[in-house]
């Protein structure tokens, strides 16, 4: 996201880009991660508000809140595993972009919000993800407070995975990127799928949709070469 002057809010034509690009990267075999991050002093301030402010029917309403829940689903969607990059204040629609992420690298300059209920705006949409990411009643005390949290209590309360120095940051995604990008495209895009399908269900429904797909995964031509290489001690060499 490129529009430091904007605070990199999420206007309309904004989503529209982002969806359109998770889309066109998750059709690309070449791509073996997805990293979103922002340009300028703000990760993301949300959505933008000079946009919303104007003389706006329910019609404009809907598709602008129809437009983010497209780009949160492409992201889930995306067979890649994608990270979020962030840097500064990501804060209610912008909070709700970290948390729909698969992963989430922060500098300990960053912080978290969803603040809508100062305005008079609910964060509704960024409850979503944000509830699924950190728990009921820790996602309630950010809804009905709109308080900030640091870096350091996000990563405590599992909206980001880790948060290093901001001069770190970088390294920091470039590495788990690779860790991950390490491992065959196919396995990769199996493993999100099956994550997100039985984290929806209770545990017998789960374990009904992963042992199915630990079968058919088993007999992929990368988990056999997978397999293989390890009884022979040796690197694997992935088909995808």
């Amino acid at each position: 996201m490129n529009r430091p002057e904007q605070r990199n809010a999420l206007a309309l034509e904004v989503l529209r880009d982002l969806t359109a690009a998770v889309r066109t990267l998750s059709d690309d075999p070449e791509v073996r991660v997805i990293v979103v991050a922002a340009a300028g002093p703000v990760f993301s301030a949300g959505h933008d508000l000079r946009e919303m402010v104007t003389e706006r029917g329910e019609m404009f309403y809907a598709e602008l809140f129809d437009e983010c829940v497209a780009a949160m689903q492409a992201i889930r969607e995306a067979p890649q595993p994608v990270i979020a990059r962030v840097h500064a204040l990501a804060t209610a629609a912008g909070c709700q972009l970290v948390a729909a992420c698969d992963l989430a690298v922060a500098a300990d300059t960053a912080s978290f919000a969803t603040p809508g209920v100062k305005i008079g705006l609910f964060c509704s949409t960024p409850m979503v993800p944000l509830s699924r990411a950190i728990g009921r009643k820790r996602a309630l005390e950010m809804l009905l407070t709109g308080e900030p949290i640091d870096a350091e209590t996000a990563a405590a309360w599992g909206l980001v995975n880790r948060v290093v120095p901001k001069d770190s940051l970088d390294v920091a995604v470039s590495e788990l990127a690779e860790r991950i990008a390490a491992a065959a495209a196919s396995t990769l895009a199996l493993g999100k799928r099956a994550f997100y399908a039985q984290e929806a269900v209770d545990e017998d429904l789960a374990y009904g949709i992963a042992a199915p797909t630990m079968t058919a995964n088993a007999m992929s031509d990368d988990a056999q070469e997978g397999m293989t290489a390890f009884v022979e001690k040796r690197a694997p060499i992935w088909r995808t």
